[in-house]
């Protein structure tokens, strides 16, 4: 995927920093769009879906006509990489919610289970990624998954707990791995399709 375009969504949240982040793993190899509309999304090979408020991003997907070329064009095998509140849009289940979802993604998620945005953090994740190791995970009002459906596989724990899976085409984290200096998850991610 190295000479292919990566859309970032940039309807809410930080997708700034996911740009940046892009940029410092390809040394600016990777062609970056910010994805607004639906022609956005249609020109892309990989989506990024970053942090920030699922709520509202799954009704400005609705709102400019997003959300179902969006869910149509992960289950034609096209990669998404979530982020926090992304992993929340993906999820199939969220616990005690009914809010808007893409439901791709075969997990339940407990909305804000690390604490509000005062009780955030960093500390070390293991992953499974030998290329990526153990890095600084930041949690800042992260999500927490509470439970895993049979296809998806587990790639970082922290204190036991998955903190990033993959199901497919699909790789969501609850941490922020944008903020890590040498962007070694996006490095990874660039690699990996």
């Amino acid at each position: 995927m190295s000479s292919s375009r990566i859309g970032v969504l940039a309807l809410q949240g930080d997708y700034e920093a996911h740009l940046k982040a892009l940029a410092r793993a390809s040394e600016n190899a990777v062609e970056t769009i910010e994805v607004r509309r639906p022609a956005d999304l249609e020109s892309i090979a990989a989506l990024i879906i970053p942090g920030g408020e699922s709520t509202v991003m799954g009704m400005l997907l609705e709102r400019f006509g997003m959300f179902e070329l969006l869910k149509s064009r992960i289950a034609n095998g096209m990669p998404v990489f979530a982020t926090c509140a992304g992993i929340i849009l993906l999820a199939k289940n969220i616990e005690a919610s009914e809010q808007t979802r893409l439901g791709v993604l075969d997990v339940t998620v407990r909305r804000n289970a690390y604490g509000r945005q005062v009780d955030s953090f960093h500390a070390p994740v293991q992953t499974t990624i030998p290329e990526i190791g153990t890095i600084d995970g930041v949690f800042i009002r992260a999500p927490k998954i509470i439970a895993l459906g049979p296809g998806v596989e587990v790639l970082a724990v922290y204190q036991g707990d998955p903190v990033m899976v993959r199901q497919g085409n699909i790789v969501a984290a609850t941490f922020h791995p944008e903020l890590l200096p040498g962007a070694p998850v996006h490095r990874w991610f660039i690699q990996s399709f």
